[in-house]
């Protein structure tokens, strides 16, 4: 019960909620495009069996992901892949354009299920390295933010449209953690014990920043690439 009432548990818990929320919110497009062809009726089973079904196998994942990021230099690969899909989220990548819908119950659960599982490497690492190895705080961030996903997914995209700096502060929080994960890898965590104290602030707002600046000019350079006329017809 000490761990609770400290801030740096409630930041924590704070870091994975939003995470979940803010790479989640393709989930909602993912369980749209899979029931759209199922009738009324059969929508809402396939929504809450396959969102179930979907959920369980995210938390075996991201158990599995606390326990190998104690391994030596698996941090430094896990702050690198943040920083790629930070940037990734705020160039605007799409994963879900080609998921066909089922017409049948069974079908569109196996859909839910199995798209959400290839997207939900980017929520796993991301809130394994916010959860710092506790397990407890990890289950208890997990078990908020998911009703707040199946839920509150329609409005959360709304919101995410109507405000995109939603998506930029998501973008920058997962490259705050990933210089979180990388000075505290095993392997590199005693060569900066003597500037840990400086580079607990440098190295995650670096890592923010690097994300917002490169993620953004991605972004404006596929945006003038895509307002770019096409050359003359021969």
């Amino acid at each position: 019960m000490d761990m609770v009432s400290t801030p740096d548990f409630w930041i924590a818990l704070g870091q994975i909620i939003l995470i979940n929320i803010v790479l989640s919110g393709d989930n909602a497009v993912v369980i749209a495009l899979a029931c759209r062809s199922l009738p009324a009726h059969q929508q809402k089973k396939a929504i809450m069996f396959g969102s179930v079904g979907a959920i369980v196998l995210r938390l075996v994942l991201t158990f599995f992901a606390v326990y190998l990021l104690s391994l030596p230099y698996l941090k430094l690969i896990g702050a690198a892949l943040l920083l790629w899909i930070g940037i990734g989220l705020l160039k605007g990548d799409d994963d879900d354009e080609d998921l066909e819908s089922s017409s049948n119950l069974m079908g569109a659960i196996k859909t839910i299920v199995i798209a959400d599982l290839v997207m939900s490497l980017d929520n796993v690492i991301g809130v394994a390295a916010a959860a710092k190895g506790h397990v407890g705080l990890l289950v208890i961030g997990l078990v908020i933010s998911i009703p707040l996903i199946i839920f509150g997914s329609t409005i959360i995209l709304k919101l995410m449209t109507r405000f995109p700096i939603i998506i930029t502060l998501g973008a920058g929080l997962l490259g705050w953690v990933a210089g979180e994960m990388a000075l505290s890898d095993p392997a590199i965590k005693d060569l900066w014990a003597a500037q840990q104290h400086t580079l607990h602030v440098i190295a995650p707002a670096a890592g923010a920043l690097l994300v917002i600046a490169v993620g953004k000019y991605l972004a404006r350079m596929a945006a003038q690439r895509s307002a770019q006329p096409d050359g003359p017809a021969a």
